[in-house]
Order: structure tokens, then sequence, then C-alpha cells
């Protein structure tokens, strides 16, 4: 299920918005300073996040949101306490505000990105994701344990099933290998094997494969997200290149090889870092993903080069993905995948 368009009613005491979407995955929203795009925004990740104490807090008469399956999430903000139904084929049955979080995964990456609230107060948003993101990366590196996968319920395979498939589970591995992270191979035994080995060790082959299978699925993703984070990063940094050593930790190196601190990185640098790693490693696939203002302290090139790696992760991840704006360089040449947010009275 995707989010379509939304409508909102009375915002601020006086304006109205009906908007649909773009078809693609990706759909630009832009307006004049004051009209209340952030303010959408944050209501709709509020929405669809159960955070009902800030919705509460928004003055508006009614928000509707409307899905690709034909329902739509109906919130009437004109009570103590907001009447929240959903509704399909003109049934509307009430729902709860813990019952909004099933309804779709959302993130919301707002415009105060570059610190988070701890338990010291403020700290700077790169140092926790790094470190995050270091944890994450040991564990996985020192996970290299293949589990023994119960025979029961598995399909039986020709040999011919079994050797494509292993080349495939080769592929994989090898790709995975990449972010650092691989599996103890048991002794003995070549892999992917050849069509002879398959014919004389099939038993042992096809757990191994299952096994190997079940280690791929543990971390692929994991893997895949380090990998285009790198990619990303180095097409976009100057003079400068990111890694992830063989502890998992983030660095950074001038072609010079002089070693950069994440915490001395400039101001656009943490931006792009930020929005990657939390659209990377914080989204489950098929969320919807709101992004406000990416363009704050990025250059021009850079706010250019956004659109297109927006949509490639968009595709990547099955998202559905709102990027509110103030620069036209943002949207760039989607011009037909942009929405102006202008109210009913003005059009």
């Amino acid at each position: 299920m995707e989010l379509n368009g939304f409508a909102i009613y009375g915002l601020f005491g006086e304006y109205d918005y009906d908007i649909s979407l773009s078809g693609s995955s990706l759909t630009f929203i832009y307006s004049l300073n004051g009209y209340g795009k952030s303010t959408i925004m944050k209501l709709i990740s509020d929405v669809l996040g159960g955070n009902i104490d800030d919705v509460k807090g928004v003055c508006f008469r009614r928000m509707d949101l409307r899905f690709s399956d034909g329902t739509a999430l109906i919130l009437e903000n004109t009570g103590e306490y907001p009447l929240i139904q959903m509704q399909k084929n003109e049934l509307e049955e009430e729902i709860s505000a813990d019952e909004l979080k099933s309804v779709l995964s959302v993130l919301y990456i707002s415009p105060d990105r570059s610190v988070l609230s701890s338990g010291c107060g403020l700290k700077p948003a790169i140092d926790i994701y790094a470190d995050t993101l270091a944890c994450r990366l040991r564990d996985a590196v020192d996970d290299r344990h293949l589990a023994d996968i119960p025979k029961k319920g598995r399909k039986k395979q020709t040999d011919a099933e079994l050797e494509f498939r292993s080349k495939d589970l080769k592929a994989k591995l090898d790709f995975i290998k990449r972010a650092g992270i691989e599996p103890d191979m048991p002794a003995g035994r070549r892999f992917p094997p050849s069509r002879f080995e398959i014919m004389e060790y099939h038993q042992e082959y096809e757990d191994l494969a299952f096994s190997i299978e079940e280690y791929v699925s543990r971390y692929y993703e994991l893997s895949e997200s380090v990998i285009v984070l790198v990619d990303i990063m180095n097409d976009l940094l100057v003079n400068k290149n990111i890694c992830i050593n063989d502890s998992g930790i983030l660095s950074v190196r001038t072609n010079k090889g002089t070693a950069v601190p994440i915490g001395k990185l400039s101001s656009g640098e943490k931006q792009i870092l930020i929005m990657f790693y939390l659209l990377l490693f914080e989204a489950k696939h098929g969320s919807l993903v709101i992004i406000d203002e990416p363009e704050i302290s990025l250059h021009v090139t850079w706010q250019q080069s956004l659109g297109k790696i927006f949509a490639d992760i968009a595709r990547l991840r099955d998202f559905r993905m709102i990027v509110a704006t103030h620069s036209p360089q943002i949207i760039h040449d989607d011009w037909d995948l942009s929405v102006e947010l202008r109210a009913e009275d003005d059009r």
C-alpha cells in the first residue's frame, strides 16, 4: 500500500490543500514560505506514527490521507481528542492511535537533522549514526557462523538446480564480502561446487546452500547499504574519500592520505552523510519517506544531483518518497514530478 495523496483543511485556520502525488516513486513539493509545507510534512509523519499529542498541537480541522488500495485515513481535529477513521467503499471505521502505526511505515527526515537528543542533552547526529553503524557492522563481521537449516519442509533440488543456485549464492557472498562480511566456510568443500562434486556430494552441498542462503538473507541488505552509501559519498565528495575499515569504523581521508575526523567534515558533507545514512539504514522496505529541505548547506551542484540519487534509492528499497523543498535546483530537470502546494483559493 502506498500514499497517493493528501488533503488538509483549515490549516492555521485559513488554508485548504488537496495534493495528489506523482505517479513516480518520487514527488517534489514546493511552495512559498509560510504556506505550511513543513508543518504538513511533519503532520503526515506524526499521524502515521501515532504521535497524537504532537498532532493535537497543530491548528487544522481535518486531514485525509489517500492510499493506493482505495482506503483513506481521515483525522478530524475538532474536539479535545482527534477522531481517527479508516474509510473504504464509503464505510468508516474508527481506529486507535496504536493502530495508526500499522497503517504504513514512515521515515521523516526533518530540516533539524544535525543534532539528536541523548541522555546527556544534544549530541551531533553524525557521531551517533557513525557509532550505531560501527556496532552493527562489528556484530555482522564477528558473526561468521553458518546455521544448520532443518531438512523438514525443504524442496528437493536437481543437480542442475543446485548448480545454478550455488553460483547465484556465490555471487551474493562475493558482494557482501565487499562490506567485510563473510562466513566461515566448511573445510574441504569448494563453493560453488562443480557439476561432478554435486553429483558425488549432492546432499552435503544442498545443506550448505541452504545454510549460505540463510546467512545471505541476514546480511545482504546491511552489506548493500554499506556499499551504496560509500559509492554515493565518494561520487559526491571532492578531494576526499570515505571508507569503512575492518572494525566497521567510518573514516574519511583526503586524496593526499590525510585522515579527516567525521566531526570535522563540512556542514554540507555532514548533511548528505546523515540523509543517506537514514535512507539506507533506518527506513524499512516499502516505507513512505519524507525529506524536508534536503538542500540545507548544500552547493548547487550537489543539489542538482540529489533528485536522481533519491529516485535510485526509492526504486532500490521500494520507497514512496516526498521531498519538500524551496530549491528549484533540487527539482532540477524533474518538474514533471513536482507539485506546488497552493491554497485552494489561490488557484
